[in-house]
């Protein structure tokens, strides 16, 4: 005989049942439908409290039946008139009992096996049930009212602003903001980020015209005297090379001298050219007023104005912007931007006491106390939580509810109507006792009145 592996068993089970729900083509993933159809030891110690409970009804019904049995006997013998009494009220019990059985019973199963209409509810309604189940949820929980009012009793902003107020919070908050900006660069590809940052900086910089903002900021740096450090910067510089250089510059006039011309001639003119080169520099490094600096201040001034105004100059300026942009230089430069910052922002992240996580912390613990005594916050805070609950349930409410269809609809009638029997089965016997009970007070009493009517 072949034998059969229960997993492959219970495998081919969950295939089964995992079809499409009412709401689509969705399939419901196996561990759900597992998760559903397998007894757990907590269900099995249910299940056995669910047989002592039944035991303990059956027992009740035996017991007024047998009542009964000897009231009648009791009542033919001529015990007298209380023997009615209680024949009639173990008859009524009797009737209570097994009417509640019948009900308890048709619940999960047909009474007595026989297919009565109307019983067996769960295993023949199952499907219908969780349509059933996800129409109440969907009308009675996600729906706009109920979930901005119930939002709003919680009062998530000033809840919010006093656990992010302790120090200890706002500590756990910043590290998992580490742990998240850390992984997530961690699964960014550093050649991806390069094409995009390069592109976007390339993209913006053509379509920007950069020539008029440059001539405004060299308009404004040089009516606020910005460029005299600049200027003494470079001549004390051209100063100094000078005097270190003497030996150089002279050679290169001697050499650029006529080949007619004598030596000493030579000689003496480059002399000559280095030390009125020299003077000039000195004076226009010592010099505030020299006619130099007034001369390159007009010519920035001038140069400002076309940069703003002229067409040609700013052509001239696009082109080469162009051609910057287009080296193979720049673009590296641009592109291996990504990874310098890349790396300041992982070490940062990483490090306690940088001063990113530091001003992070700062900031939560300022937000948090702000948010836990000022209204308008607490009720702007509320506001963005209650717009994003309401979007998500408004917009995904079908697939919510098609969730609990779905699932519903995959699970196995049998393990189905068993697991929940053994979770409410328990507290269905009561009611077989209850009307054990009620009944035989009911029938004692209509027996009574209608003893003390006459009938």
């Amino acid at each position: 005989m072949e034998r059969t592996n229960p997993e492959e068993t219970g495998t081919r089970d969950v295939e089964q049942h995992a079809r499409p729900g009412a709401a689509g083509n969705r399939r419901v993933p196996a561990s759900a439908v597992r998760a559903m159809t397998t007894f757990t030891a907590a269900d099995e110690e249910k299940q056995r409290g669910v047989r002592r409970m039944k035991l303990t009804a059956t027992g009740l019904l035996l017991f007024v039946a047998l009542v009964y049995v000897l009231a009648k006997v009791a009542s033919n013998q001529g015990a007298g008139d209380w023997a009615d009494y209680v024949a009639a009220a173990a008859e009524a019990g009797m009737v209570g009992a097994l009417a509640d059985w019948f009900a308890v019973t048709a619940l999960f199963r047909y009474p007595l096996g026989i297919p009565i209409p109307h019983t067996a509810i769960i295993p023949n309604k199952k499907d219908q049930l969780g349509v059933s189940l996800g129409e109440f949820v969907g009308e009675n929980f996600l729906s706009e009212d109920v979930v901005r009012q119930r939002l709003r009793a919680v009062g998530i902003g000033s809840r919010l602003g006093v656990w992010l107020a302790d120090p200890e919070h706002a500590d756990r908050v910043t590290a998992e903001l580490s742990a998240a900006l850390r992984g997530a660069l961690a699964v960014m590809r550093d050649a991806d980020v390069q094409a995009v940052v390069g592109e976007a900086i390339t993209r913006r910089a053509d379509a920007q015209e950069i020539a008029p903002g440059i001539g405004k900021m060299l308009d404004k740096i040089v009516a606020d005297g910005g460029h005299k450090r600049a200027v003494d910067l470079i001549v004390a510089r051209a100063q100094h090379w000078l005097i270190l250089h003497d030996e150089e510059i002279m050679h290169a006039v001697q050499g650029g001298a006529p080949g007619w011309t004598p030596k000493f001639v030579d000689k003496r003119v480059g002399e000559r050219v280095y030390k009125e080169l020299l003077r000039f520099v000195t004076e226009m490094r010592d010099m505030p007023s020299h006619p130099a600096r007034g001369a390159l201040d007009r010519f920035l001034t001038d140069f400002a104005s076309d940069l703003q105004s002229d067409t040609d100059t700013r052509a001239r300026v696009e082109r080469l912007k162009g051609e910057v942009l287009g080296r193979g230089e720049v673009q590296d430069l641009i592109a291996s931007a990504w990874t310098a910052v890349r790396s300041m922002i992982v070490s940062a992240a990483e490090d306690e006491r940088s001063e990113l996580r530091l001003r992070v912390r700062a900031s939560l613990l300022s937000l948090g106390a702000r948010m836990a005594v000022e209204p308008r916050l607490q009720a702007k805070v509320d506001g963005w939580v209650e717009g994003a609950a309401v979007y998500v349930v408004t917009t995904y409410r079908k697939e919510i509810t098609s969730l609990i269809t779905d699932t519903v609809a995959s699970w196995d009638a049998e393990h189905t109507t068993k697991k929940i029997e053994a979770h409410i089965g328990r507290d269905l016997q009561f009611i077989r006792i209850n009307g054990t009970v009620v009944g035989s007070l009911a029938g004692l009493v209509i027996y009574t009145v209608s003893r003390a009517l006459g009938a």
